[in-house]
């Protein structure tokens, strides 16, 4: 018998269970944030930087992996649509209070329709966080914070 969403989460550790509420929280912050706010205001959001002291290289690499999995976990099953740029937001947030930076890329391509569609990924130095397993197919735009223009990176 295959176990409920509730009873998998109660046999998480307290650690995870923690991450995944936090990621809830966040994904609801950015989703209220993209509907209430200008464009220009949730990038001004998007654009600040951390105010803790970064971790180690390892303690990065963790933390990453586990808000990635927690981001996409949680999108997966809430209620409305959380796509790409509410986890985006979300994660970009959990990595801030972190102390890690991270970037918000957003980017847009032409479908083959015509219809125009936009993306946002999110990347932490050289990891990959959401969303970067389709950047290739989009022009980037604009970041934030903004970077420089030879340190724009593609996924790897």
């Amino acid at each position: 018998m295959e176990l409920s969403l509730l009873e998998k989460f109660w046999h998480l550790s307290w650690r995870d269970r923690g991450l995944l509420l936090e990621a809830g929280l966040m994904i609801v912050w950015a989703s209220l944030a993209i509907s209430l706010f200008s464009f220009r205001r949730v990038a001004s959001i998007a654009a600040r930087l951390p105010r803790r002291a970064p971790p180690s290289a390892a303690e990065t690499a963790d933390a990453v992996a586990r808000i990635r999995w927690s981001v996409a976990a949680v999108g997966a099953r809430v209620p409305w649509r959380a796509l790409c740029f509410q986890q985006g937001l979300a994660a970009h947030s959990m990595l801030r209070r972190r102390g890690i930076s991270s970037v918000v890329y957003y980017g847009a391509a032409r479908l083959a329709d015509g219809e125009l569609s936009a993306h946002v990924w999110v990347r932490a130095g050289e990891h990959d966080v959401i969303g970067c397993e389709a950047a290739s197919r989009y022009a980037l735009l604009t970041t934030f914070p903004a970077t420089e223009p030879d340190t724009l990176g593609s996924p790897a």
